[in-house]
């Protein structure tokens, strides 16, 4: 969930430079072309040994995790895929801890980073469509002189420009550090302290920029109308709304990941080695990234949003209201994207890092549906591109 100059809590949308890193651990070679199977049934046997080849032939998918593994030295990748008829796969490739050569969970437990923010969104238009909440009322009408700096003024940023990032407000995750936030719990006052330092990025209404402060701001806000912490709405409005059986908000300093997962990897700078970074404090993401999922739960997350599940047709139809973000076709609603895929049309999600993992993926119009997960963060732009790829694939198969 970081903004796009720090690596370990990036948003969906950096681009990040660097030498492509080809060097992967035997333990790790040795497990690339690992798939489990979910839903679909193995393909009909065949007396025709072309046809029996092309049975065993790694599909395209799981292709591009084998990519992600071999050419790009990520530990491990994992990827759920729903097709039109909701018939599901599951894969893996690579190895789920780099010091014992385990397996790599099947649809394993992640840290899902800036997916976070699809969930604070919708807890926030769902109390927009209550009428607990304007839109286009302002921060210092929940929140009464608390954003204050330079340039900055609560009183001319909206609540719907906090959501689609057009407050111009300064981002908090480029000036902490990794290392020294992993064991630190963090109050999401502090976090918004540490964004106030600094001048705005730009007036508010002005232009698009990522940033997490964002997203502070919306989940204290979600608190002050409600009157209960952003994780207990989370979780009644959404997480046990849909059935989402495998996804949580960490309570205050709990570093562990509670259900089986694929151990998290980080280097920073980005040419040094990769530690190590399963267990950490997420309490610096919070509103904007501090969510624990799977692939499968992420995809049945975006599946019932699209679907009107979770939203009034309004509200749904307001956080489909893009704006352009960034030149790669990229498009950001209220706390959700929309990117192009090969094959034609779009798919909408958010994606998310933080240390140790990545995710990306998301939903179409027509029913498919995709999430794809790696253990470290790509630091060159070759294997950033392969993440994406992956999940292109999943949905144009």
């Amino acid at each position: 969930m970081r903004a796009q100059t720090q690596q370990g809590l990036r948003s969906s949308t950096r681009q990040q430079g660097g030498r492509r890193r080809r060097a992967v651990s035997a333990a790790t070679a040795v497990a690339i072309g690992v798939m489990t199977l979910g839903a679909l049934a193995p393909p009909a046997a065949s007396d025709s040994a072309a046809s029996a080849a092309a049975a065993t032939r790694p599909d395209a998918v799981q292709q591009a995790l084998n990519t992600l593994v071999r050419d790009d030295g990520i530990p491990a990748a994992l990827a759920s895929v729903q097709d039109r008829n909701s018939r599901i796969r599951t894969y893996t490739a690579g190895v789920g801890d780099l010091t014992t050569g385990s397996k790599v969970p099947r649809d394993g437990q992640v840290r899902i980073g800036s997916n976070t923010k699809a969930f604070t969104a919708v807890v926030v238009l769902q109390l927009v469509a209550e009428g607990k909440i304007g839109l286009d009322a302002t921060v210092d009408t929940y929140l009464p002189g608390l954003v204050r700096g330079k340039r900055i003024d609560g009183r001319r940023i909206t609540v719907r420009q906090l959501l689609q990032h057009t407050s111009g407000l300064p981002e908090y995750g480029i000036h902490v550090d990794d290392d020294k936030i992993r064991n630190r719990y963090f109050e999401p006052r502090e976090l918004l302290d540490i964004a106030l330092r600094y001048k705005a990025d730009a007036a508010p209404g002005t232009k698009w920029g990522y940033s997490n402060t964002n997203y502070v701001l919306a989940g204290l806000i979600v608190q002050k109308v409600t009157g209960r912490p952003l994780a207990e709405e989370m979780d009644r409005r959404i997480i046990k709304r849909i059935g989402l059986r495998h996804t949580y908000f960490p309570t205050p300093g709990e570093m562990t990941i509670r259900e089986p997962h694929p151990h998290g990897y980080h280097r920073n700078p980005a040419n040094t080695p990769l530690r190590d970074f399963t267990e950490m404090d997420p309490s610096v993401g919070w509103a904007a990234g501090q969510l624990i999922s799977t692939n499968s739960d992420l995809n049945r997350f975006f599946t019932a949003l699209l679907a009107g599940r979770l939203l009034p047709k309004a509200q749904l139809a307001e956080m489909r209201t893009t704006v352009p973000a960034g030149t790669s076709g990229l498009r950001y609603g209220l706390g959700l994207t929309s990117r192009p895929l090969s094959c034609g049309g779009v798919y909408w999600g958010h994606g998310g890092d933080i240390a140790g993992y990545e995710t990306r993926g998301g939903v179409t119009d027509d029913g498919r549906a995709a999430n794809v997960a790696v253990t470290n963060i790509p630091t060159d732009e070759a294997a950033t591109q392969h993440v994406k790829d992956a999940v292109d694939r999943a949905l144009c198969g």
